[in-house]
């Protein structure tokens, strides 16, 4: 029997520490044993405890492992934990699994800070989505690091809200180079603005080495891993884009495609709503799993349009360098931040967790063949 939309609903959250009790609920209710990752880094917005929390289902002999990641970047764990939660309360998927013979690793909370915070990046400003780089080869600056290093000053100005000539000067910008150009700049990832949006970093993020430890213990020794990790704020709303994860590699691609449906975009082709990114949380999986066939996609959920999503972006950001801002300020910010990359409705919640479902289902599917 299908779960009903106040079921589904019941799954999702208000803040991190509610969603983190639920998830580890559960976990628990279903006999999973969990592991916690706790951050040293400090403590929630509630003065709560911040940690990685995973759930493992089925056998750690099994070939093969689908993961499931929420939280990449913080403030969209909301969906990303709603979606782990009625999963794993979900009979019929649990049946499914148990079926498939295939594992399911739940990765709960990636970046606990930022979800915690209401911040899309964690407590050093990365956007962890970009930190999984070779940062010993990378060079002092690249193309990327250039293109944003030109348009920062625009994009996080020493005011908030924007003055009338700081708007003029960005629409005449993404009138003069188009939004896809602009889009690139702002969000590929770069490594010279450590007080700047999509900061990548100088070195490993602690989120990064827990992803790497947990996937190395689990799915190191597996002959096939899939990997669906739930994003949102790109795209139509409650629509959920699968983003190809990996390489330009057109076997993997069309793999992906097989396993999750031809409808699986690609930044490689053009036919994805991001921008072709770098330092993308994929290579953790090929580095750690190299024994194993990965297939992977990121599942990004849309919320409000681009222009409002990044507003709220540009806001956080300009928020996060100006931390002694008026509290109604604050307030209205984080407001902003949580309503761009989550939709408390009914209906988006059943719509997205349909997707997921789906998604996580093709995923056993295609690897207890």
């Amino acid at each position: 029997m299908l779960m009903t939309m106040t079921a589904i609903s019941e799954a999702f959250a208000a803040t991190y520490s509610a969603a983190r009790a639920k998830f580890l609920a559960a976990a628990a209710e279903r006999g999973f044993a969990a592991e916690h990752h706790v951050n040293s880094a400090g403590r929630g917005a509630e003065g709560e405890e911040l940690a990685s929390d995973t759930a493992i289902l089925g056998s750690s002999d099994a070939p093969a492992l689908v993961v499931v990641t929420s939280a990449m970047h913080g403030v969209e764990g909301f969906c990303g934990s709603g979606c782990q939660v009625a999963l794993l309360r979900d009979e019929a998927f649990l049946a499914a699994a148990k079926k498939s013979g295939v594992a399911v690793l739940f990765h709960h909370a990636v970046n606990p800070w930022g979800f915690s915070w209401l911040r899309r990046t964690n407590e050093n400003n990365v956007d962890l989505n970009r930190n999984f780089r070779d940062f010993a080869a990378q060079p002092a600056h690249s193309a990327r690091d250039d293109a944003y290093a030109g348009i920062h000053a625009l994009m996080v100005p020493v005011e908030w809200p924007p003055a009338a000539e700081n708007r003029a000067a960005l629409a005449a910008l993404v009138a003069a180079r188009g939004r896809p150009a602009i889009q690139a700049a702002v969000s590929s990832g770069q490594s010279v603005r450590p007080d700047g949006l999509f900061y990548a970093g100088n070195a490993p993020e602690w989120s990064n080495r827990v992803l790497r430890d947990v996937l190395r213990r689990h799915g190191s020794r597996r002959r096939r891993l899939a990997w669906i990790d739930i994003h949102t704020g790109l795209g139509p709303w409650g629509h959920g884009e699968k983003i190809f994860c990996g390489p330009n590699d057109p076997a993997m691609i069309a793999r992906t495609r097989a396993c999750f449906g031809a409808d699986v975009t690609s930044y490689y082709d053009g036919s994805s709503a991001s921008a072709e990114l770098s330092g993308v949380a994929w290579q953790a999986a090929l580095d750690e799993c190299s024994r194993a066939e990965f297939t992977g996609i990121g599942l990004e959920f849309g919320t409000l349009p681009f222009e409002e999503t990044l507003a709220a972006l540009r806001a956080d950001q300009w928020l996060a360098n100006h931390p002694h801002a008026e509290r109604a300020m604050h307030d209205s910010i984080k407001a902003g931040m949580r309503s761009a990359f989550h939709d408390d409705s009914e209906a988006w919640q059943a719509m997205v967790y349909g997707q997921a479902r789906v998604a996580t289902l093709q995923a056993l599917h295609a690897l207890s063949g």
